[in-house]
């Protein structure tokens, strides 16, 4: 079904006669689907379609989270979009609500951000992470849960900050979410002034939200020259990965189903390798992980040398944009240099 809307708007793109609106679906398809839904119906990301998230956003701050993305977040930025791109993305969003599209006053919140930091520690940091950084786990199947049915957005972040003006927060603190956990904290008992104050707090995050750089990703792959022979190396590979607590899986060409029997280069193999403890939390933390799955080197040998090829783990955490991962991520970066460098000393 995507796939034949997929196509109708295209043909609809090329004959010229396509408005935003559509011309947003095409993009948010292509974009936004994957984490949002289909039709906005949530998943990885929240709820689009949400009857009182869209009653309590403005274009302004779709627009920029779409610009912004979110630091560290599963939420990318869209830098690559155009302006008028990302007005056509919003007024696609905007067709699934029938209701006045919120305004706010851009002037700021005034209130006691020390107070706020403790309202926030009673009230919000079960959901949104102590330091307000959201909540965890993707949640994408119920085999892996995550901690609340809407992942908690991150509020500690230049990206929600970046788009999220005092007072629209302020009106979600007032008058909740309803579908998700979010309550009114006017009906929990906080007076208007607590609101403010949270408010404040959560303003005052700002330049330490900031100053949140992700580090580069580094090279894509780790590349070893080994001294040996490949059968040497390859035999290296396998007692590498045994003695750091990794099941061998096999040991293949590369080219192995790719061409006739006859026809396969034996230059070229592929060591195939897991940690089933590790396997299982990586994927609890971000299920795309398994696209890289299960752990393999790579050995080449080529009339210059023998080299030895694996993925370098530490691009992954930026490639999904998840803080979560790095650890595993850093984790998996220095076994595979051990190997690799064991493999080839």
């Amino acid at each position: 079904m995507l796939l034949r809307n997929l196509i109708m708007l295209l043909l609809m793109m090329l004959a010229g006669n396509v408005s935003a609106a559509s011309e947003g679906a095409l993009l948010f398809a292509r974009n936004c689907a994957v984490c949002h839904g289909d039709h906005g119906e949530g998943g990885v990301g929240v709820p689009l379609s949400l009857k009182s998230f869209q009653a309590s956003v403005s274009d302004h701050y779709l627009r920029q989270t779409i610009r912004l993305g979110r630091t560290g977040r599963v939420m990318p930025a869209f830098s690559h979009l155009s302006a008028a791109e990302i007005d056509s993305v919003v007024e696609y969003l905007r067709s699934w609500y029938d209701g006045p599209r919120p305004t706010f006053d851009p002037s700021p919140v005034v209130g006691d951000a020390a107070h706020g930091r403790q309202l926030f520690g009673e009230h919000c940091a079960a959901c949104h992470g102590a330091d307000g950084r959201g909540g965890k786990g993707t949640g994408v199947t119920l085999s892996r849960p995550r901690d609340l049915p809407i992942i908690a957005p991150a509020l500690n972040n230049s990206g929600f900050l970046g788009s999220a003006m005092d007072r629209m927060i302020r009106a979600t603190l007032e008058k909740g979410r309803e579908g998700t956990p979010m309550v009114s904290f006017l009906k929990q008992g906080l007076s208007e002034t607590d609101l403010n104050d949270v408010v404040a707090y959560l303003r005052s995050l700002q330049p330490q939200a900031d100053a949140v750089v992700r580090e580069g990703p580094g090279e894509t792959e780790l590349v070893y020259d080994s001294p040996n022979s490949l059968e040497e190396t390859v035999d290296a590979v396998v007692q590498a990965v045994v003695g750091r607590n990794f099941r061998l899986i096999r040991k293949q060409y590369l080219e192995d189903g790719l061409y006739p029997e006859d026809e396969v280069n034996h230059r070229q193999v592929i060591v195939y390798f897991c940690n089933f403890n590790f396997l299982y939390e990586a994927l609890a933390i971000d299920p795309r992980v398994g696209l890289f799955l299960p752990c393999r080197v790579t050995v080449v040998e080529t009339d210059q040398g023998v080299k030895v090829y694996a993925v370098n783990p530490k691009r992954l955490s930026v490639l999904f944009n998840n803080d979560e991962l790095d650890k595993s991520c850093n984790t998996m970066h220095d076994l595979y240099v051990e190997i690799l460098e064991e493999a080839t000393f």
